[in-house]
């Protein structure tokens, strides 16, 4: 089954990461830390793969409803609908996560050296 990227736990624990980061670029690097990854917890570029890749889930699998719905397969209109939607709603959402994201990145190479 599809895991639901729009769904508030997901954009939560999306939105808490993207905040732990923020804090760690204000304050600074701990020379300590740098290198050191913790195994317990999925690295960044891996959480951010697997909800690209739950958005393209999301949006493969409305486009697959939408083109049964055309040819005639007995699928209700409302769950093409509901899935094209939550297609949508989760494409926005990635969407202004990578604009809020190209922001922290842009105030980062504005700070002095």
């Amino acid at each position: 089954m599809i895991e639901k990227v729009n769904s508030p736990a997901n954009i939560q624990a999306m939105l808490q990461t993207l905040k732990q980061y923020e804090t760690e670029a204000k304050s600074g690097l701990n020379p300590g830390n740098v290198g050191k990854s913790e195994v317990s917890q999925p690295s960044f570029l891996d959480s951010v793969k697997s909800a690209i890749g739950s958005v393209n889930d999301a949006a493969q699998a409305a486009g697959i409803r939408k083109t049964a719905y055309e040819k005639g397969e007995d699928i209700p209109l409302t769950d093409v609908v509901l899935s094209m939607q939550r297609s949508s709603v989760a494409f926005e959402a990635t969407l202004q996560i990578r604009n809020k994201m190209l922001r922290a990145y842009e105030e980062v190479l504005r700070m002095p050296v």
